[in-house]
């Protein structure tokens, strides 16, 4: 029986198609479908963080690796943006909450050749260390809202 059921399965994932490369609207994210290209969303996230005081501190993305091996995705980065005035504040108000900074923007490209811009919201992220930071680190996080907001706004118009 178990014989049967295997290629009965594997038929049935073929059959579904691949999985949608949108990522959809979840609970403490921002999602903004654009007409930018990827390259071009990926370069104005860039200067928007510039712009609004934050800097760029880690990107990575799997799409230029997969083609040296010869495999094609879509374009896929992620943008760690934090600032070190932030991070000295969290580490006084919660050592823990670190381990979540930098704050990623992901940048997607979509099958019309057009990218989408999502991120955690940082009051969603900072979200579970807000009894050990207190009130502060609330007003904080919703700084970064804000900030966050701005550089997202800016990135995609």
């Amino acid at each position: 029986m178990r014989s049967f059921l295997l290629p009965f399965f594997m038929i049935l994932a073929l059959a579904a198609g691949p999985a949608s490369s949108e990522v959809a609207e979840r609970e403490g994210w921002a999602v903004f479908a654009t007409q930018k290209p990827f390259d071009e969303l990926v370069l104005a996230v860039k200067d928007a963080t510039k712009a609004n005081g934050m800097g760029v501190v880690t990107e990575a993305g799997p799409t230029d690796m997969a083609a040296s091996r010869g495999i094609t995705i879509p374009g896929n980065r992620v943008i760690g943006v934090f600032n070190n005035d932030f991070a000295v504040t969290i580490l006084r108000l919660s050592e823990a909450a670190m381990i979540e900074a930098p704050i990623r923007f992901y940048v997607t490209e979509q099958a019309d050749g057009t990218a989408m811009l999502s991120y955690k919201k940082p009051s969603f992220v900072f979200g579970p260390y807000l009894d050990e930071g207190g009130e502060e680190l609330v007003k904080l996080s919703e700084g970064l809202d804000e900030k966050f907001a701005a550089i997202a706004d800016e990135a995609v118009n």
